[in-house]
């Protein structure tokens, strides 16, 4: 696979990591207490975990993890990197979109406010779809079945967080949220 490709996925991570760094100042205040530990065991740790299962292939050595599950090519790479950039977009235009209501972690926010247009009018979640696109074509790059089990654990991971942040926002919202999660789908338009 060509050097260009490799290079392509890591700026699209910085692109990502910059936006979210860079807008994370301006959000607005969580309320109520912090929970550190929590947030680290069910957010953090799967993520890094995932992002570990993605790096350099030296790192597994000869095990299973490093077999190959696809072709180490152009074709792929590029297809691949198609799939990272429109993942990279929507997570970016999500992110932008939430503006200051948005939180690395399941929380109530000083003033929270249901944010229904963007891709958030079709879509509950689309900040963990334009990531798990993101991983996906991560792992196309990757191409060994270690990449496959950082994208499993990022949908488990997300999974997780989408049950509770539902949780927080029907109680948040009520009635307008009932209204909303019955008009859209949590993370693929009209499917899912």
């Amino acid at each position: 696979m060509s050097e260009w490709i490799k290079t392509g996925i890591k700026v699209i991570w910085l692109i990502v990591l910059v936006q979210w760094t860079l807008s994370a100042v301006f959000a607005k205040r969580r309320e109520g207490p912090r929970h550190a530990l929590i947030d680290l065991l069910l957010y953090w740790l799967p993520l890094i975990v995932a992002l570990l299962l993605l790096g350099p292939g030296e790192w597994y050595g000869h095990s299973w993890l490093r077999e190959n599950f696809v072709a180490h090519t152009d074709r792929v790479g590029m297809i691949a990197l198609a799939i990272a950039v429109a993942g990279g977009f929507v997570a970016c235009w999500s992110r932008y979109v939430l503006g200051r209501n948005w939180s690395l972690t399941v929380q109530r926010k000083q003033g929270h406010q249901l944010v229904q247009h963007g891709p958030y009018s079709i879509i509950r979640h689309p900040i963990y779809t334009g990531l798990l696109l993101l991983f996906t074509g991560n792992a196309l790059i990757v191409g060994d079945y270690r990449a496959i089990l950082a994208v499993v654990i990022v949908l488990l991971s997300f999974r997780l967080k989408i049950r509770n942040e539902e949780t927080l926002m029907a109680a948040t919202f009520g009635a307008e949220y009932d209204t909303y999660r019955r008009r859209t789908k949590a993370l693929v338009p009209f499917l899912l």
